[in-house]
């Protein structure tokens, strides 16, 4: 059973598929099903009408020859001098053969019976060429019983002529007054043979001309949906490939009819995206190495600086006490400003594409471990506790620098925005993956900051003053590290009710990560474990960064 539920559901699951692919095979089967039910309908109809015809004149033509033999067959009883039983049988006999159709034609078929409540003496059934007693129902004898002034109709069903078949047939029958015999039963049976050709060659004309007529409907919508689905097929082709790259992809135009239009406006919308492509190219190279370029230029004037400001800061206890002040901060924000430079340079490598990465099999326990002990002191100075969960090994291919630069990010921005509230780092592992969450109990993420709290500069609350002295550009620096190791880097966060980051890395290269070990928001266990199609979620006011293509952010 299960072997031919598959044989049945193969080939039912490849048609739906082509159907929800192909508009041309959906046109031209709706075209088909519905010119065939049309068909079928209109076909039905006017096949029943005819037929209804037929019968009707059939019926109306037996009546009136019905008529007229009865009548025959009364005189001939009532005129005969014939009054003995077997001059009676012999006369009815002859009368049969009389009013019946003549030589071998049964095209008009007689049966004579002694009717019900007649208990005269009986002249027997008598019959002609191709009837039979048997064949008259006994509904119409009982009508015939119950009405004799009138005749009685009925359609009935007789062998063929040749014995091989049935056809239809109209019975009417009719009351004889027979002298000396009482009252008998008079059956004209017309075979509707000549009837069921024409309607045989009717149907079949029917179902030949309905099948031809399907068929053109379906080969006239094949060309016709063929002349639309070309060129929208040829503007996906030529979509996909612009989208590829291949900038210089223009669609076939001409001809002065809508679809010659839209390949005009096609290509020239194209042309227009290509010139602005052009332009922000330009425009986004020039700031790379604007950006390059004034970060490699500040580095030997800042190189000064750094050894002025170093001895100063060492002799700032024989200055007086605004003078050694001003010491402190010169070397402060001087290194806040290396680490500014140095960030911008990493930007402008990963913009340049130039980053490179050299992947080694590595612990996250042991990174999330390092990062909390280096950030311990800061932690203390912001009176806020770290707090690790590592139990299992988490061990994956990663450029360790980069991944510790990472962890590193993620700490101190929870220490930057716990309030003194506890920091939880936990690292956890499954099969295609390792993760690692920070989540802190601070002031949170409004409504709509996931999605950009991975902006390069960007501040939750700009009038925030920093303490821990970030550049903006660590989280944003963090999504690009996590994406060069094909993993995700995403943020959750509620006003009030803190946030958790999560940083989640495949175990082995080249095979995507299939559900994260770790969960990403507090109040559901299973909500963001599995990224869906476009790299974005939605968790309740909140939306999840995606490791590609998306929002980059805060630091």
């Amino acid at each position: 059973m299960g072997s031919l539920g598959r044989l049945i559901s193969a080939p039912i699951g490849r048609l739906a598929r082509f159907w929800r692919r192909s508009v041309h095979f959906r046109v031209v089967a709706i075209t088909t099903i519905v010119g065939a039910l049309f068909t079928v309908a209109i076909g039905s109809y006017m096949y029943q009408r005819i037929a209804d015809g037929l019968v009707t004149n059939a019926i109306n033509s037996a009546q009136q020859e019905a008529q007229s033999q009865r009548q025959i067959a009364q005189n001939t009883f009532s005129n005969g001098d014939r009054t003995d039983l077997t001059s009676l049988r012999v006369a009815a006999r002859q009368i049969a053969q009389q009013v019946a159709s003549p030589g071998s034609d049964t095209s008009r078929r007689v049966v004579i019976i002694q009717a019900e409540g007649n208990t005269a003496v009986s002249l027997g059934d008598v019959s002609t060429q191709g009837a039979d007693p048997d064949m008259i129902p006994p509904d119409i004898r009982l009508a015939l019983k119950e009405d004799p002034d009138h005749e009685q109709v009925k359609i009935i069903t007789v062998p063929d002529t040749d014995a091989r078949g049935s056809v239809p047939a109209v019975l009417i029958g009719s009351r004889l007054e027979v002298p000396n015999a009482g009252a008998y039963d008079l059956y004209f049976i017309f075979p509707m043979d000549v009837e069921a050709q024409t309607l045989t060659i009717v149907r079949n004309t029917f179902v030949f001309g309905g099948i031809a007529l399907v068929l053109a409907l379906a080969a006239l919508a094949y060309l016709v949906t063929r002349m639309v689905v070309a060129p929208v097929r040829s503007a996906a082709h030529v979509a996909e490939r612009l989208s590829a790259g291949a900038l210089n992809e223009r669609m076939p135009a001409g001809g002065e009819d809508d679809l010659a239009r839209l390949a005009t406006s096609f290509n020239a919308m194209a042309d227009s995206l290509q010139r602005q492509i052009r332009q922000l190219e330009d425009l986004s190279t020039l700031q790379q190495r604007f950006t390059s370029d004034v970060s490699h230029e500040l580095r030997t004037p800042l190189t000064t600086i750094r050894m002025a400001v170093d001895m100063i800061h060492a002799s700032r206890d024989d200055f007086t006490a605004p003078v050694a002040r001003s010491a402190e901060l010169l070397s402060r924000e001087l290194d806040r400003f290396e680490g500014l430079l140095t960030d911008l340079l990493e930007i402008s490598r990963f913009d340049a594409g130039a980053a490179a990465m050299q992947l080694e099999p590595a612990d996250l326990r042991d990174i999330a471990a390092s990062a909390v002990d280096a950030s311990s002191a800061l932690a203390a100075r912001a009176h806020t506790s770290l707090r690790l969960q590592a139990r299992r090994p988490a061990v994956a291919p990663m450029d360790k620098r980069r991944i510790e630069r990472i962890v590193r990010n993620l700490v101190s921005n929870a220490i930057e925005h716990a309030e003194g509230r506890p920091i939880e780092v936990a690292v956890a592992a499954n099969d295609t993956a390792v993760a690692l969450t920070v989540r802190d109990h601070g002031v949170g993420l409004a409504p709509g900051d996931a999605a950009r709290v991975f902006n390069r500069f960007w501040r939750a609350d700009p009038a925030r003053a920093r303490t821990t002295g970030g550049t903006g550009l660590g989280l944003a620096i963090s999504l690009e590290d996590a994406r060069m190791h094909d993993g995700w880097l995403q943020a959750w966060g509620e006003s009030g009710n803190g946030a958790c980051f999560r940083l989640t890395l495949p175990t082995r290269a080249g095979v995507p990560i299939a559900r994260s070990p770790l969960p990403l928001a507090p109040d559901d266990s299973e909500i963001g474990r599995v990224m869906p199609p476009g790299n974005s979620l939605t968790i309740g006011s909140a939306v999840v960064s995606a490791p590609r293509g998306g929002p980059d952010g805060q630091s």
